[in-house]
């Protein structure tokens, strides 16, 4: 469902100068992408893109047909039609695309095919879908959409405005904050991997702890975040984690840290707040890894972080004969660097002579 606004107050909207425009009470009923754009809808230009993809955006924004381009100044005249100008054009699509496609709003009620425990408490505005089953003991705030399938365990608490969106898990020790937004198939609270070894089996450590999630947490599709051993794992306000990802227990990520998809973070980690962690990363457990740090995709995390900055590790990709020679030579970087030392000392002591 989209909702309809006309230029003027899109631009009032969104914070942005509206320039170029012969009307502005056309209605907008939609942003796409400038190449698919029509009359009635908007689009956005960054300009940050790398070079190949920028120069072919370049090209869509000179032939766009769009009602109006979100644009930051400096790029307004590349853009043929009338311009929403703003510092920050991708917050700006942002920001209009929410309004102009908003959640799917669920009638309040639980359907007959849920089993919901009478020792549950749900608020009469919640909404509880097809085949859910809400445990003894659960509390469900003001707002919440539990969609259809979803499992909510005994004695957990969902706050205001969360939206389950389906085939969520939430287990026994689980808390969510307001507006978290979790995406199917999630499990929040299994339990963490802890395992004792007695003359080569295995014992299992019983899980104690919870899983606490703060205010305006989204969680990706897959994504499974593990109960603490005996303290909580913890997400912290604002972070967003995409797809697949795996958070061991004990974890405690900072407030407004993301992480995209297929990261994972081993137990007892430590991850500040408005960090950014890359696709494929992969901390140890029992690290530390401070505020405002970027971490590019793929990398391996085996020793805390101690000053913000931008890190990355690996080898990109190349011919499979070229990486296995540099293997190799890989192997023998410690016998290399010691030759070169001795080198360096037989020279320097040649030139003292």
């Amino acid at each position: 469902m989209t909702t309809s606004i006309n230029l003027a107050q899109l631009a009032k909207l969104i914070g942005a100068k509206l320039e170029g425009a012969a009307n502005e009470d056309i209605p907008i009923v939609g942003i796409t992408t400038l190449k698919l754009a029509n009359k009635q809808q908007i689009s956005f230009f960054t300009g940050n893109n790398r070079f190949f993809a920028n120069q072919k955006y370049r090209a869509e924004l000179a032939t766009t047909e769009a009602a109006a381009v979100i644009i930051a100044s400096k790029n307004q005249h590349l853009c043929p039609v009338p311009k929403l100008l703003m510092d920050n054009p991708y917050l700006g699509y942002a920001q209009a695309a929410a309004f102009l496609n908003p959640p799917r709003q669920n009638p309040p009620g639980i359907h007959p095919s849920a089993w919901v425990s009478p020792d549950a408490d749900i608020d009469p505005t919640a909404s509880v879908g097809p085949q859910a089953v809400i445990e003894a003991g659960a509390k469900i705030g003001c707002r919440v959409m539990i969609g259809p399938s979803c499992i909510i365990d005994q004695g957990v608490k969902i706050s205001d405005d969360c939206r389950l969106i389906a085939n969520v898990t939430l287990c026994q020790g689980t808390q969510l904050g307001q507006r978290v937004i979790i995406h199917p198939g999630a499990v929040i609270g299994s339990d963490g991997f802890g395992h004792a070894n007695d003359k080569g089996q295995w014992i299992k450590i019983t899980q104690q702890g919870g899983v606490i999630i703060a205010d305006d947490v989204e969680i990706g599709a897959n994504t499974t975040i593990d109960k603490g051993a005996l303290e909580d794992t913890v997400i912290g306000q604002g972070v967003k984690l995409d797809n697949q990802i795996q958070i061991g227990h004990n974890v405690q990520i900072g407030e407004h840290t993301i992480m995209a998809g297929c990261a994972g973070s081993a137990g007892s980690a430590k991850i500040g707040g408005y960090c950014m962690i890359g696709g494929g990363v992969r901390i140890a457990g029992h690290i530390e890894i401070v505020d405002n740090v970027q971490i590019t995709g793929g990398s391996l995390v085996m020793q805390s972080i101690r000053k913000p900055g931008l890190y990355s590790s690996g080898t990109p990709l190349e011919l499979n004969q070229h990486w296995h020679r540099n293997y190799h030579r890989f192997k023998h970087l410690d016998e290399m660097a010691r030759r070169l030392k001795t080198l360096e000392k037989a020279s320097s002591k040649k030139e003292s002579k």
